[in-house]
């Protein structure tokens, strides 16, 4: 039954909720105030967290899901010891505190996920659930559950009308994820007005088609009732679970359960009404009664004693299993050792998506901590691991996932396995589908997140499928995203770099953008300088300085090569820059930059089938920039190129027309 106790701490909640908000001027007060009764139960008396080791890798994740409610998290984590004092409480939305609008991972210790973009959060808690299933089949013995958590996530109606919710709950549905557990905070209130207006569903019976086991809680403010069913959830053991818990948005306001209270704060009196409706009218700010804090020492003591009953295990499993306990504590660590792609004996005229498949068949025997796959694309994109099988409800050990036509949840997956842990979550289909991805790759960016995003058919040579799936301003559109890796190479040997980069990333996404068609295999590619984001690739002949310089990116660095070749012939002293990766080489130093693009050569130009914008950053606002910025056309791809004359000879053409002919006019 639930005890005073528990009623002063859900009141607590409420009031920090409402003086964080009142301070900052500004936030979101309303879905805290309805959901503080299901964070409490969920919290106090379920979640398996140790706040004083908040890396515990066996710890139960949660998510919350509807981020703008982050009050509520926020006060749950200081109400049980985590590392988050009241005066951060005060600090709520300032600049540079631990208590930002919305909750950042790499900000507040106990923060599992960034959340805030609707949706992501429950989807990006499908990738947690995969990942503790996956491991927990690789590596649980009879008798060491050595991996056994739970993923909660609490939700709000806006998440359900996301549609990357429905297709990441059908993946999980289909997966059987049966430790996710999901409360849904249904207070049928959207910002705009009633949930009425533009939702009617029945989420309950959706969900229960897509293969998730459901339950309501009709009062949200019952938490023996809310309590039940999380209890009920636990005992599942086939199916992710729903829990449809009904609040009051708001809760002792005068405008609970209207939209007028979703966000923003409130008029003074208002506030003291609040105040005085959970019994706090003649506390100070941001008073927290020790009793509250005293309230959940069961929970951190149950934390810490479950933490140490598991090293305890992990001790004995080591000594019974040490070969996988070897294994599986590498991972923990994330000390895996790397692959060594330098010396992967791929190369060769060949698809760049095909050199991919192979060094990705080829690393994982011994970097088995790749988790991905393809939006149904898996042949094409060569994202398959091959001699290794795809999960199901029944095996979850295997790397490969099926994601079907899903390409948003399938990033969002992605990040949540990279995010638990131990893990390097991947993704695969068309570069012009990366649209459908964008802000689960943007969330990543912004988490610091290495997940691994692999993007085929790159151009127009996509051919006959026509302007829909070919390519043009997709490159420049991810460059232009911060803290993105973005590598598009030449051959197999920057392939191999490609995928090195890749895996060493610790701190940010990596973009791989591949070719349908073959390439040849360059002469003097280079796997190390290729790291650098762009190196010499063939120097200007007979040791002279370079008079001209043709930067060229993937399947356009063998045209610069072919028109080097004939400007050469002429006398015209011209250098082959290749540059897969614009973020790489400004990394670098002055010096080594100086080294490749000399400021003293003017004459540049780049070649690149996709949009020119941003290539003046590197070829002056009068260089010659070779590229296509209209959409295409269905034809086969030899027939388009022939007819936008992307060649060698057009290149000699326009660089000559700029800088030897325009030359000898003057």
């Amino acid at each position: 039954m639930a005890t005073k106790l528990d009623q002063l701490t859900v009141d607590t909640i409420r009031s920090l909720t409402v003086d964080a908000v009142q301070n900052a001027h500004h936030g979101h007060m309303g879905m805290p105030l309805g959901t503080a009764p299901m964070g409490y139960a969920l919290w106090r008396y379920y979640l398996k967290q140790n706040p004083h080791d908040t890396h515990w890798f066996d710890r139960d994740r949660f998510v919350l899901s509807a981020g703008h409610g982050s009050m509520l998290l926020y006060s749950l984590m200081h109400m049980s010891d985590f590392p988050l004092s009241i005066e951060d409480i005060k600090k709520f939305r300032q600049l540079h505190s631990l208590t930002p609008g919305h909750p950042e991972i790499h900000k507040t210790a106990g923060v599992d996920v960034s959340t805030g973009p609707l949706g992501q959060g429950f989807a990006m808690a499908v990738g947690l659930a995969i990942a503790e299933a996956h491991l927990a089949d690789r590596f649980n013995r009879p008798g060491f559950p050595i991996i056994d958590h739970y993923t909660y996530v609490v939700s709000g109606d806006g998440d359900f009308e996301e549609g990357v919710t429905q297709e990441t709950a059908s993946i999980a549905g289909n997966l059987g994820l049966h430790k996710l557990i999901v409360l849904w905070d249904a207070n049928h209130v959207t910002s705009d007005g009633p949930l009425t207006v533009s939702n009617q569903e029945d989420e309950l019976a959706k969900f229960a088609a897509m293969g998730w086991y459901t339950l309501e809680v009709k009062d949200g403010n019952n938490i023996d009732e809310i309590r039940l069913a999380i209890e009920a959830a636990k005992r599942s053991s086939s199916r992710p679970t729903l829990i449809k818990v009904n609040t009051v948005i708001g809760f002792g306001s005068t405008m609970a359960g209207t939209s007028d209270i979703h966000s923003d704060p409130v008029s003074e009196s208002e506030a003291a009404h609040m105040r005085q409706s959970f019994g706090f009218a003649d506390k100070p700010a941001f008073y927290v009664p020790d009793e509250v804090k005293k309230g959940f020492a069961p929970m951190i003591e149950h934390g810490e004693a479950t933490e140490l009953a598991w090293q305890q295990m992990w001790d004995k499993y080591r000594a019974a299993y040490p070969q996988d306990a070897s294994v599986l504590n590498r991972i923990i660590d994330e000390k895996l050792p790397l692959p060594d792609i330098a010396d992967l004996e791929i190369h060769g005229d060949m698809p760049t998506r095909g050199a991919s498949g192979k060094i990705l068949n080829s690393i994982y025997p011994e970097y088995s901590v790749l988790v991905g796959g393809s939006a149904d694309l898996g042949t094409s994109n060569k994202t398959t691991i091959t001699d290794e099988f795809f999960m199901s409800q029944h095996r979850y050990a295997g790397p490969n996932i099926y994601f079907g036509v899903r390409e948003f949840g399938m990033a969002a997956i992605a990040n949540g396995i990279t995010l638990h842990g131990g893990l390097r979550g991947y993704t695969g289909t068309f570069l012009v589908f990366s649209d459908y991805m964008r802000s689960a790759i943007r969330q990543a960016a912004i988490m610091h997140t290495p997940t691994i995003f692999v993007f085929t058919h790159d151009s127009l040579h996509v051919g006959q499928d026509g302007p829909t799936h070919q390519p043009v301003e997709h490159l420049m559109s991810l460059r232009a995203m911060p803290n993105i890796t973005v590598f598009r190479p030449a051959d197999s040997t920057e392939t191999k770099a490609a995928w090195d980069i890749a895996v060493k990333s610790t701190d940010r996404p990596v973009a791989i953008i591949l070719n349908r068609q073959p390439v040849p295999e360059l002469a003097d590619s280079d796997m190390d300088k290729a790291e650098r984001g762009a190196y010499v690739l063939s120097d200007a002949p007979n040791g002279h300085h370079p008079e001209g310089i043709i930067i060229a990116t993937g399947s356009e660095v063998s045209i610069a090569v072919e028109a080097q070749k004939q400007l050469n012939a002429d006398g015209q002293n011209v250098r082959v820059v290749s540059m897969p990766s614009w973020e790489l080489f400004e990394q670098q130093d002055k010096a080594y930059q100086e080294t490749v693009l000399p400021a003293s050569v003017s004459r540049r130009m780049s070649i690149e089938l996709g949009a020119t914008l941003g290539w003046q950053q590197y070829v002056g606002m009068n260089g010659v920039r070779m590229g296509w910025d209209q959409f295409g056309e269905s034809a086969p791809a030899a027939d388009i190129i022939k007819e936008i004359d992307f060649t060698a000879d057009r290149a000699v053409r326009m660089y000559r027309a700029a800088y030897v002919e325009s030359s000898v006019v003057q």
